[in-house]
Order: C-alpha cells, then structure tokens, then sequence
C-alpha cells in the first residue's frame, strides 16, 4: 500500500509525548548543559591564572571575548550546515569538536594566553553550532502542541551547566589543578555515543530530502511503534510525494523573509543586551545596595538565578498557552518594569529584606525567562529548508548585544573596562532605564512578530512562501 510524505507528518503531529520523544529531549538537554559547562569553565581557571600569568586586562578580554566570537560565525556557519546535511551529524560534530577543544587547553604551555584565545575561539565555534541546530532537531520530532514548552524547557537546564562549572572550581581544583577543568571538558565527548544510540536524524528534515524510508523508520520509533529507528521498512516506490517542493536556499535567501529577519535578530539582541549586562553588574550592586561583602552577595544572587530557572520553566509553557506573541511583550514589559522599580527602591525594606533583591529576583523572573522564548522562536519563524541557518543568524546576531551591552554600560558607569564595567550606585539609574528599554524593543518587536503556537512546520512554511511571494515584487 503506498504511503505519502503528508501521512507521515500527521502521523508525527498527532502522536502524544512518547520515551524516544524524551530521548531526543534529553539528548539536547544533556547537551546544551554540558557544553555551557565547557564554555564557562574559563572565567574561573582566568581567575586562577591571572597572577601567575602575569595576565593584563586586555589579556582577559581577548580571552573571555574569544569564544563569544566564535559563537556568533559558529552559529550562523553550522546552521547553514545542518540545513544541508541534517541536523543530527552537526549535532554530534559540534559536542565532539568543542570537547575536544576544551581538553586540549590542558596542554597550554605556561604563560602562553594566545593559545587559549584561540582554543577559546574554536570552542565558541561549536557551541554557537550546538545551540542552534539541538533546538531545530527537538521542534522537528515533537507534536505541534508541545512544541512551544518542549523548546523552552530545553534552554531551562543551560543555567545548571554554569552551576556544575562553579562547583567543580570551587571543590575540585584543589585536587585536579585548573589543568584538570579543561580535562572534565572532554566529558561532554562521551554523549556523542548517546547520541548515536539514542538520536535518528529529524524526520522533517528527511521528509524534505525524498529520504522517505529513514523519514518513516524514525516517524515509527518516536511515536512507539517501532523499536530501531535504524530499519527502514518500506520501498522507495511506494511513496507518493504530495508536499510542496522545498528549494534549495542560501544564505542569502534569509532576507527574502524580512519580517522573521527584523524579529528573530532584534530580539535576540535586545534579550542577550538586557540580559548579560544584568547579569554582569547583578552581584557586585547587591554587594553595594545591601552592604555585604562579595560572598554574602553571591549567596544572595543564588535566589535571583533560582528566579530565572523558575521563569524558563513559566514561560515554556506559557508560550503555548498564551502564545507567542503575548508571552513575548509580558516578558519585554515585565523586565522593564521591575527594572524601573528598582531604581526607586535601593534603600527601601520590607521586614529587614531588601526591595532591591527582590526586584532583582523579579527582574531575572523575566530576563532570564525570556530565553525559554526568544531561542525557540527564532527557529520556528523559518521556512524548513532553512530552519538551523536562520536560528544561527538569530543567534549570531544576539551575540552583538553581548558586545554592546557593556560598551554602553561602561559609558554610563564612567568606566574604561568594556568587558566588566566596575559597578557604582550612582549609575543605577542610567544603566538600568537603559536595560528596561531594550526590553520595551524586545516586547514591541514580538508584537509585530508571527503568532506560530498550534501551527505544525508545515502550515507555517506555507505562510511564510505566500508572504515571500506577496514581497517578491517589491524586493525586486
């Protein structure tokens, strides 16, 4: 009996959350977390290093901005990648090269920090890789309704990554040396075998690449009706065809959807400016505000990133009740408005706690919460065939707010350091009206953005080539 390519989707839409779906999930999960891992774990053997190494600050930008370079081509190079030869051999490459690119700043020579701006360099290569071809992976094995948490609830354990990197620096280095941190980096390499075990290629992906049999084998192992998704059980001749040609794009071919252009790329860069600068001035100011030395303040800023954990996981599933667009201005609106509540609130308390560290918890709520939003959806506003190449130029482009955000904070905070401003009180005005307004651009930009909540892939393919074809004329 023939079987066609639009029978597979709706087999793969209309199916429930089945083991091998959290197979997948888990995959990337486990992923994202420990690449973070190997991606942090250099601001604290720099904090090691420093004096030995007779380090300068631009020695330590050059460093820590390094790998966030890398990030930014990476992502836009292995996106373009994925769309051409799948997204589960990037995925596998990306984890492998950066581990092995961690494990190697063991042999450092002494002193010698050029070798690790550029290991540091390569590493963020293939995280900005990662990152923007596990999310597209996931979004093409899940049903259409949970599509929109199961993104999010992917980019939540990024966060615990950072924490396992902490932790070892504080407990471990006694033991293994900061050599030996670059050594746990190579963990990450092991999952590369789970992967193989546990990870087909994205049926979606083979669907649009007429590779129906392998496309059929996977549909059948996710959804529970068949244990190896490495059988094939079909006939090529069987199948009929009956969904759109998908060209093959380059990619240039991006700017043929200017609206997805404006939205994915503004609000990556307004949510990774917000954030980041946050973050960056986050525990010094409470050290500031509350009077505490920097450790007690750090131990107060656990509650504010416990704060963002709680909000990635809010606001995936709220991207699927509410939707897209809705979830997206209450986020932009939410941080500005905390942000300009703290403002008015650095001296004030409530029974002897802090209003500012409560705003601070509130502010992440939203900051952080966002990227359970804002990452996802900068896959999903992409036509398939170009799907990874988007969300990496997304994320690429996020990486300019990384780069801003300091400069501007560093200008207002009257400070030559443009990688980690000093923070002053006095400028908690200045810098954070500027923070809240970049979250305004965020939550305005998603009111212009395309609402993809209950869409399948495929309808929202169609949507996007009517809107290419309306502005063909007048692009031309």
């Amino acid at each position: 009996m023939a079987r066609s390519a639009s029978g597979l989707i709706s087999q793969l839409d209309n199916s429930r959350l089945t083991t091998n779906h959290y197979k997948v999930i888990s995959a990337a999960v486990l992923g994202d977390m420990l690449e973070f891992f190997d991606f942090t774990i250099i601001s604290f053997v720099i904090s090691f290093i420093m004096v030995p190494w007779g380090l300068t600050y631009s020695h330590s930008a050059a460093i820590l901005l390094a790998s966030g370079f890398g990030s930014i081509i990476g992502a836009a190079a292995f996106g373009y990648i994925a769309d051409r030869i799948g997204r589960r051999p990037v995925f596998i490459a990306t984890i492998l090269f950066s581990a092995v690119m961690t494990g190697l700043m063991y042999f450092v020579p002494e002193k010698n920090w050029l070798f690790l701006v550029g290991l540091r360099f390569l590493t963020g290569l293939a995280l900005g890789g990662l990152y923007c071809v596990d999310l597209p992976l996931v979004q093409e094995f899940v049903p259409s309704q949970f599509r929109g948490r199961v993104s999010g609830i992917v980019t939540s354990f990024i966060p615990i990554g950072t924490m396992i990197a902490s932790t070892s620096a504080a407990f471990l280095t006694p033991f293994i040396g900061w050599r030996g941190l670059f050594l746990l980096g190579l963990i990450p390499a092991l999952l590369c075998l789970l992967i193989r075990i546990w990870v087909p290629e994205s049926p979606r992906w083979l669907i649009r690449n007429k590779r129906f049999d392998e496309a059929e084998a996977a549909v059948n192992w996710v959804t529970g009706q068949h244990h190896d998704f490495r059988k094939a059980v079909s006939k090529e001749e069987q199948w009929i065809d009956d969904l759109p040609d998908a060209e093959k794009h380059g990619w240039s071919e991006l700017f043929k959807y200017p609206r997805s252009v404006i939205t994915t790329w503004g609000t990556n860069i307004a949510q990774q400016c917000g954030y980041y600068c946050f973050t960056m001035w986050g525990p010094a100011l409470l050290a500031l505000i509350m009077g505490r030395t920097p450790q007690q303040a750090a131990k107060y800023f656990i509650f504010v990133t416990l704060g963002g954990f709680v909000g990635r996981w809010f606001w995936s599933f709220m991207s699927d009740y509410l939707g897209r667009r809705s979830s997206g201005m209450i986020l932009g609106a939410g941080a500005a408005v905390m942000l300009v509540v703290a403002i008015f609130n650095t001296g004030n308390y409530i029974g002897g706690t802090s209003v500012f560290w409560l705003c601070m918890i509130g502010i992440y709520f939203f900051a952080d919460g966002g990227f359970a939003l804002v990452g996802p959806y900068g896959s999903e506003v992409w036509p398939s065939q170009l799907r990874a190449a988007g969300m990496g130029s997304a994320y690429g482009m996020g990486g300019i707010g990384k780069l801003i955000g300091p400069m501007v904070v560093a200008f207002f905070a009257g400070s030559s350091n443009l990688v980690s401003p000093k923070a002053t009180s006095d400028a908690i005005g200045s810098v954070y009206l500027f923070l809240a307004a970049c979250f305004v651009i965020q939550g305005v930009l998603f009111y212009f953005a395309r609402e993809t909540r209950g869409k399948t892939m495929e309808q929202i393919d169609s949507e996007l080539e009517a809107e290419r074809k309306a502005l063909q004329p007048q692009i031309a």
